[in-house]
């Protein structure tokens, strides 16, 4: 079954994030289930060539990449596409023109310029032989948006409301800041938005998640709240945490032990 359609069915689909590209990591990830695995090209420093060999990598053993593009750009959205992903996650988008240029980018391939622009603002319809080709070709390509700051919660009801998105990944960190609550992720307001932000894909059918990179628990509580798309942690993340938490066991145990300080994971 597609993501897209495990999605669509109402199940719950659960990743990962990838940062290393190597081949010996496909094995490791594959035993752990994972529906997805998402691809960071905002915050880590991947190039298009090693973009496209690990995609290639996990969609050749049924895992499907989601990547994350460094802005909300349509040629952006296309360079990845082309590069095999399955499922395009645009960061820090607040306009609806925005989501409707990615929606063209990303449903309406290999449109482009003028055709495309006439066919989003509604002047145009696709019919005949280009409607059933693009249909084809994009029917399984799935759009998600980053919402992480106040003027994107803001503009909630309109930026979901554009035929052609697939969900929501809220971005604790930076929406946080933005909302002047820096990582206070247990703040009453931050809950409250949070809450509102899952409430409203909920109501539009839309997917809905939430990148975290703390405790399974975490997970656990804002899925009970409606969250359907389990964005956890990251490989740099959980192996930095069990490599300080055993090596710290190790130097207790034989008295070399510096005081083991709480494991500050790495923000993606």
């Amino acid at each position: 079954m597609s993501l897209k359609k495990k999605l669509n069915s109402g199940k719950r689909i659960y990743g990962c994030a990838i940062v290393s590209p190597s081949t010996k990591w496909v094995n490791v990830v594959k035993q752990a289930n994972l529906d997805f695995v998402f691809l960071d090209t905002e915050h880590m420093p991947l190039g298009r060539e090693t973009l496209s060999h690990m995609c290639t990598m996990y969609s050749g053993i049924g895992i499907p990449p989601i990547v994350r593009i460094p802005s909300p750009d349509p040629y952006l959205a296309c360079t990845a596409l082309d590069g095999g992903a399955s499922a395009i996650l645009a960061p820090y988008v607040e306009t609806v023109k925005q989501v409707k240029e990615l929606v063209g980018a990303v449903k309406y391939r290999p449109l482009k310029g003028e055709k495309l622009q006439q066919i989003l603002d509604g002047k145009e319809t696709l019919d005949g032989k280009l409607k059933n080709y693009i249909d084809i070709r994009c029917k399984n390509n799935l759009l998600f948006i980053n919402v992480e700051s106040q003027p994107a919660f803001d503009s909630l009801p309109e930026l979901l409301s554009v035929p052609g998105l697939d969900g929501v990944i809220i971005g604790p960190h930076d929406l946080s800041c933005s909302m002047g609550l820096p990582e206070e992720y247990t703040h009453p307001d931050f809950e409250e938005t949070v809450t509102r932000i899952i409430d409203q894909c909920n109501t539009k059918n839309l997917g809905i998640g939430i990148h975290l990179s703390g405790e399974p628990e975490q997970q656990v509580k804002w899925a009970r709240k409606g969250v359907n798309i389990i964005f956890h942690s990251s490989d740099i993340s959980l192996f930095g945490k069990i490599l300080k938490h055993e090596i710290s066991t190790i130097k207790t145990e034989l008295k070399d032990d510096d005081a083991e300080s709480e494991y500050r994971s790495t923000t993606i």
